[in-house]
């Protein structure tokens, strides 16, 4: 493919995209594929000579498409939402063109520093302390990393260089061994399955804190923790705080557990050694909604989750199970998790629209996620009738 050719396929790969996204809704939300649908409908190796263009994109829709789970489709209201818009998109297609390996600012300098820029314009959009920031020589900063899993190891992994050194500094006859066998760290009990990983691979103990009826880590229980495992001779040296958890959005008290321990000082900045330029696409979307743009998007999308909040309270079938915070609404059937099951199974099964499920203690809850950036008043409107007529028929056959 030659430049000449890159320019129109690349047009038609717009328009493809752009017809993806607004056809989107008519698509169905969840596939109607079996675990290996794929691998008998592609060679058993790569081809010896070139595709067409024409054949990939034929393929795209004939194979690729049926199997594909549409996380922006407005009838998507799964798991949590995940960013996507035009200046994004855009940036990725620059980010490609780029195609820089950032592993040094003398890679490439750009990469580097626009990154370092805009961890900085987060941190004040956030309102964070200026501790946290990077600008004007100061001692915080970030980078982005491929995940929130990856997130969490590298601080807990810095963390952990962090305690070593110090006290090797203070006692230097203590390994390393010594020290890590007694090293703990904490989260709450509502904490993602990605802390639990990230101490297991940083091959330190983890211990969950219980949280409080609002599914909160609260500073009372941290401090028994701590009060209790150093009084048997282990070494405290990490804790997670959780603001939105993936069950229920729960918030920890920042407040209360911030003052008792809050690491903030690592630079052990990642684990892989290179870096794309991802910066690209903040720099994009930050320009192009600007502040109030983006705000007045998550306004939405709160507003959004209120109001269908205000259907299931509204029906005296259903309960609300905690507070619904941003946009996720936690609600079930009043009765028994096994009549739970049963409606989210006929909804999924559907396949209007995609929801999945969470423990909230020993609750089985649905999760409504506002998540797509075509969302409307009309699609939860549409999407809560679907879950009231599939629950009469779970109830009708509970009765029977």
């Amino acid at each position: 493919m030659n430049a000449s050719e890159f320019r129109r396929r690349g047009k038609e790969m717009v328009d493809y995209m752009a017809n993806y996204m607004e056809g989107i809704e008519g698509r169905q939300v969840y596939p109607d594929v079996e675990p290996g649908y794929l691998r008998p409908l592609i060679p058993a190796a790569a081809p010896q000579e070139p595709d067409t263009f024409e054949d990939i994109i034929n393929d795209v829709e004939k194979i690729i498409m049926p199997g594909v789970t549409h996380w922006h489709s407005p009838y998507f209201f799964a798991y949590f939402p995940t960013a996507s818009s035009y200046p994004a998109m855009l940036a990725d297609m620059l980010c490609g063109a780029i195609g820089c390996i950032g592993f040094s600012w003398a890679a490439s300098p750009a990469c580097t520093e626009l990154e370092t820029v805009m961890m900085d314009w987060l941190g004040k959009m956030l309102e964070l302390p200026k501790a946290f920031l990077n600008e004007k020589a100061g001692e915080g900063g970030g980078v982005i990393q491929g995940s929130a899993s990856e997130a969490t190891l590298v601080a807990l992994l810095a963390a952990r260089t962090k305690v070593i050194h110090r006290l090797q500094a203070a006692s230097p006859e203590l390994t390393q061994a010594a020290i890590m066998e007694k090293l703990v760290a904490y989260s709450s009990d509502q904490a993602h399955s990605s802390v639990e990983r990230a101490g297991l691979i940083g091959g330190v103990k983890l211990k969950a804190i219980p949280s409080d009826g609002n599914f909160a880590m609260r500073a009372s229980a941290l401090q028994e923790a701590l009060e209790r495992d150093k009084a048997a001779g282990l070494i405290p040296f990490f804790m997670v705080a959780t603001l939105g958890t993936t069950t229920c959005c729960s918030f920890d008290n920042l407040l209360e557990v911030g003052p008792i321990w809050l690491i903030t000082d690592y630079r052990h900045w990642q684990i892989p050694l290179g870096r794309r330029f991802r910066s690209l696409k903040m720099w994009f979307v930050f320009r192009m909604y600007g502040v109030k743009g983006l705000q007045a998007y998550i306004r939405k999308h709160v507003q959004l989750s209120h109001e269908f909040e205000s259907l299931v309270r509204q029906d005296p079938r259903f309960e609300i199970c905690v507070e619904v915070i941003l946009g996720l609404v936690c609600f079930r059937l009043k009765g028994s998790n096994k009549v739970n099951e049963a409606l989210l199974q006929r909804i999924n099964s559907a396949k209007k629209i995609h929801l999945v499920p969470c423990h909230l203690r020993d609750k089985f809850v649905l999760r409504f996620a506002i998540c797509s950036r075509t969302v409307e008043s009309a699609h939860v409107q549409r999407a809560w009738e679907h879950i009231k007529e599939l629950a009469a028929d779970v109830l009708r056959a509970e009765r029977e």
